[in-house]
């Protein structure tokens, strides 16, 4: 009789997770470069698994059931979205496969779509609150100013001409995509390589890819299930209380 305390129990902690991812999408439906992400689960095929053995450690198999869902993975939605005109100097995006490189201060390195970069303190340029965007050399890239003509292949030059850099706009090879870690940055588990065909459009960013209605149906679904779920189960609870008083006094 306590079996659908598992069912119930693990269908507010799934749909509780849900929400949580459905709510980093919709607070991020305006960070530039943001992917969009999906949370799914998966039943537990063999929870409970009863056995009878011998001293020969034969066994038979007696039966097996799943009482609860459990997360299964986040999926990633990689498609690119539009891109918004801002004017800005130091804002960068990528139109097709690739990502900017950004070397954090633990010179760990990671990989970002968005583009709104700025300058720091020593004149490099940075994605804010992260670390320093790196070149098609792997070398942070130092500017000292936004007066600046970029190029559709990443070359960055003065307002005179001189070169400065060229910013470096990175792939994984075919059908490889980096995982997006905590911080909403991908890392990548091989080696990455220069992309050749992705073109660089400066004073504008790429758009986050959530759809704002979908987010909002999915959120919708997934509060009434937890609800009904939580309700349930205040519901079998009164019923098993039901059952020790009233059937124990028989």
């Amino acid at each position: 009789m306590y079996k659908g305390f598992y069912n119930l129990t693990s269908a507010m902690l799934t749909h509780g997770r849900n929400l949580n991812v459905i709510s980093n999408n919709m607070a991020n439906v305006s960070t530039s470069g943001y992917k969009t992400d999906t949370f799914t689960a998966v039943t537990f095929d063999d929870v409970m698994w009863t056995r009878v053995g011998n001293k020969d450690k034969q066994y038979v198999d007696l039966g097996n059931q799943s009482y609860i869902t459990a997360p299964s993975q986040l999926y990633t939605d990689y498609s690119q979205e539009g891109f918004d005109i801002t004017g800005n100097a130091l804002d960068f995006a990528i139109e097709g496969d690739g990502y900017f490189a950004v070397m954090t201060g633990d010179n760990q390195r990671f990989y970002t779509r968005a583009g709104n970069f700025t300058l720091d303190d020593e004149g490099y340029l940075t994605l804010p609150g992260f670390g320093r965007i790196l070149d098609t050399e792997g070398v942070p890239i130092f500017l000292m100013t936004d007066k600046l003509n970029v190029t559709t292949d990443g070359t960055i030059n003065s307002q005179y001409g001189d070169f400065m850099a060229r910013i470096g706009v990175y792939t994984f090879g075919e059908d490889a995509a980096p995982p997006k870690n905590a911080m909403g940055l991908f890392e990548a588990d091989g080696e990455a390589q220069l992309s050749e065909n992705a073109r660089v459009r400066n004073g504008m960013v790429e758009r986050a890819n959530v759809d704002w209605v979908q987010q909002i149906t999915r959120m919708i679904s997934a509060q009434r299930a937890y609800q009904s779920a939580a309700q349930l189960s205040k519901i079998y609870d009164e019923v098993m209380v039901k059952s020790a008083t009233d059937l124990g006094r028989m």
